[in-house]
Parts: structure tokens; sequence; C-alpha cells
């Protein structure tokens, strides 16, 4: 507990020096996610010197780890209990860690049917834009009186404070796991995800590269082997979705730019200059394509979701609406108010 306090008294120490000289922190951990935001001119601050699992009870499903603590190292202690983070979060390099994971709020394929990061984040410690460590939420699902910044972090790349600690939710692994191939035109992917989202199929990935629909069942046993039977296809190597995941698919290569959006899965086909891949079951597409950011923020928006680009720097993040702009800037004054942390690094305007 005594190297628990020093390591954090140490961030503390270098925040509160940084107010002091009115200096911007840039807050990394493994830098894995370096491609998404705008670029941030600030001290580098490494969270990974606080690493380390504190607690971990596979019988009340509730992990709590020091911020700069590998990925791999929280998901090996997982698997070894036959446990799991639900939310399947992409590592994009080997020295990602669970903090960065919070910051980015990155799901992978299993998250229209698990839920995002920000679902099973319980608790977290973060050191505040006033030089503060504070304690927010708990080791149990609940909210704290005003701003529920637990939850706030999940996604906010670090510009509202420093995330010291998170005590996360996890779930056991499913008992069998099966990936099918059906190759099929992408109209008729949409169409059959639609019809199925509505029966109790058992699927916990969807992807669609343009001539095949890929499937992931899991569960017990019976209603795994039951779905393969009605849905027939091939079956197919359950590595395919932790490469979809990583961004390691034939796909992800060549050096048009690469966009996500986030779109109503009953969307359909979107008409997008370059390649696409649909996942998340439609609600998520992938695109490579050298069209103008503000065409493909537009057509995002055209159909009410949103794209981010990775490598795009600022023009990445599609422009906020001036309300939304309104509540982000009142919520940085009020935990961050000298800017400290990773300014613009979410928005050019925080």
């Amino acid at each position: 507990m005594s190297m628990d306090r020093d390591m954090s008294q140490a961030l503390l120490e270098q925040v509160n020096q940084a107010l002091q000289q009115n200096t911007p922190l840039r807050l990394q951990g493994g830098n894995s996610k370096a491609l998404l935001g705008g670029p941030v001119a600030g001290e580098l601050l490494d969270t990974r010197s606080h690493r380390g699992i504190l607690s971990y009870d596979p019988t009340e499903l509730v992990l709590t780890a020091r911020a700069g603590t590998p990925l791999q190292d929280i998901e090996a202690a997982l698997h070894e209990a036959g446990q799991m983070l639900p939310c399947e979060p992409p590592h994009l390099g080997s020295a990602a860690t669970v903090g960065g994971m919070v910051a980015a709020g990155l799901s992978g394929p299993r998250r229209p049917w698990a839920g995002s990061v920000r679902d099973y984040v319980l608790g977290t410690r973060v050191i505040t834009g006033h030089g503060k460590l504070l304690r927010f939420g708990g080791e149990v699902m609940k909210n704290v009186a005003g701003y529920d910044l637990s939850r706030l972090m999940a996604g906010s790349f670090g510009c509202l404070g420093l995330l010291t600690e998170v005590s996360l939710k996890v779930l056991p692994r499913p008992r069998q796991c099966l990936s099918l191939c059906l190759p099929m035109a992408r109209h008729q992917a949409l169409q059959a995800l639609a019809e199925w989202g509505q029966q109790p199929l058992p699927i916990s990935a969807a992807c669609h590269d343009g001539e095949a629909l890929y499937l992931r069942l899991e569960g017990g046993e019976g209603s795994v082997q039951s779905a393969r039977q009605r849905l027939g296809g091939e079956v197919l190597d359950n590595r395919f979705w932790s490469d979809l995941r990583e961004q390691r698919l034939p796909f992800f290569s060549g050096p048009a730019a690469l966009w996500r959006l986030s779109v109503p899965s009953a969307s359909g086909e979107l008409d997008l200059p370059g390649q696409q891949w649909v996942d998340w079951g439609g609600a998520q597409r992938w695109l490579k394509s050298d069209a103008p950011a503000q065409a493909i923020h537009a057509l995002a928006a055209s159909v009410g979701g949103h794209a981010i680009g990775y490598g795009a720097g600022a023009e990445g993040s599609a422009p906020l609406p001036a309300t939304l702009l309104r509540y982000h800037r009142a919520l940085k004054q009020q935990l961050d108010p000298q800017g400290v942390f990773n300014p613009g690094r979410l928005y050019p305007q925080l």
C-alpha cells in the first residue's frame, strides 16, 4: 500500500507542478492509440510505471488495477480464471494499458451484444485539474452525486483528468465459441442480421467484407450447435475476430486513410467512396478511402451517425454541434479549469 501511495504521489506531484507552471500535459500509456485524436503539445506524463493488478476476486467478477498496467497482463489473469473483458477492447499494439483502454473507450466485435468499455467501469481514482487525487464509484455498479466521472473517463482521451486506477466488472468466458462464414451479398447480410436480431440466436459478432457474412456464435453447447445447424455456412477459425479487432486483416493495409463510422444498425448499404467493411452487425462501418474528411463526416451525419479518422488529426473528429460543444466546454471547465490535460486531443476546441 505504501508503494501504491508513492506511485500515486509521484503522478500527483507532476500534475501539481504542471498546474503551478500552467504547462499542458500529454498523458500517455503505451501510446497504441496515437492515430486517434488531434496532436497534443505538452510535457509527457507516462503512466506505465504506475502498474500492477491491485485486487482480483473471480467469485465477485471484479478486477482493480493501476492505469499503467499492460492490457495483456489483465487479460492473462482473467483467462487463467476462465473470465474475460466482455467489451473485447482492441490493443492496437503490444504496449496497450488498461488506462488507455478506458481513455480510448474502444470496443471490439462483441460490442453490440455485450456493451461498451463504459458499461464495465465500476470505479476509478482520478487526479483532477484541481490537483487532487479522488475516488469515484466503487467496486459495485453505482453512480455518484453530480457527474459520474468514472463513466465520463471512458472515451475522454485523457482530457478530463489523469486516470490512476480502475475497477472493472468482468464476466465468465462462454462455454463454447464457433465462427461461421456464409457467402452472400452485403444487402442480403444486412437484411438477415436485422431478422436474426429479433430472434434468440447466440450471435456475439457479425461482419461483412463485401463478399461474405462472418458470424460468431457463443454460449452453451446446445444453443451454439442448434444455431450452427440452422444457419449453415463453413466453420471459420475463431482467431479471425482478434485479427479484425486488432486491424490485422488485409482490408486494413494499404495507403488509403482508415475511417470508422458509427451508424444506426438499420442504415442499410451506404454509398461510400472506397472500400467498406461492415462490422457490429451493421452499426459500425470501416472505410478505407481518400475522400475529403468533410465529405465523410457529412455522409455519416446524413444517416444519423458520426465518423472518426485514424491518423487524420483534428480533421478525424466530426465537428460538434454548438449545444454539445457548450456542454463539453462546461465539463472541461469543471474538471480541468486550466486546460492542462491533453488539450486538443479529443476536439480542437477543448
